[in-house]
């Protein structure tokens, strides 16, 4: 494989794959569909921190470094699908990287702390329903013991219910392939 990343499903061993049905199959983000869920944002990144729940084997986390944001993390549940995503982004190329403050969690996002500055959180489908509760809950009482500017960029929003019963945010936008949220305070 050399210096090329791995981001790809074809290498998820049986182990991941059966812990993946518990919490939700790996699968990448489309590159292009990224560029446009980030566009969709309009907002100047050198401000916000970009956290992605269910970050596998970190292909997202690298599409975030072509942004300004002031730091990206990632929370993956699956040990083997963290230590690839750290591997990947050993590797990830200087050219056209305009963030380098990378850290990598291997834990249950359910527990994962959120930054106290302005957020972009990134989800594709990556919890069953319980968990998803337990993140939103998590999120939430974040916010209302620091107020701050936060969005959500759900792909694949097969729960966005879950979301949507949240009072702390309100949708601003998405299409079929994804919905975005914006924290009210």
């Amino acid at each position: 494989m050399g210096d090329r990343v791995d981001t790809t499903s074809g290498t998820i061993g049986f182990r991941e794959r059966v812990l993946g049905t518990f919490s939700s199959p790996y699968q990448p983000t489309d590159p292009e569909l990224f560029r446009e869920m980030l566009a969709a944002l309009k907002l100047d990144f050198r401000q916000f921190t970009f956290v992605d729940l269910g970050s596998g084997k970190g292909r997202t986390l690298m599409m975030a470094a072509e942004y300004p944001f002031r730091r990206i993390v990632g929370v993956e549940l699956i040990p083997e699908l963290h230590r690839i995503a750290e591997a990947n982004l050993k590797r990830l190329p200087l050219a056209g990287r305009q963030c380098s403050s990378f850290e990598c969690l291997c834990m249950d996002a359910s527990g994962y702390v959120f930054p106290p500055e302005p957020a972009v959180v990134y989800l594709f489908n990556p919890f069953p329903e319980g968990v998803f509760e337990r993140v939103m809950a998590n999120l939430g009482r974040s916010l209302a013991e620091l107020p701050r500017e936060l969005y959500i960029v759900y792909h694949n929003p097969l729960l966005e219910r879950v979301v949507a019963r949240s009072e702390a945010f309100r949708k601003i936008g998405g299409t079929h392939q994804y919905v975005v949220y914006k924290a009210k305070g």
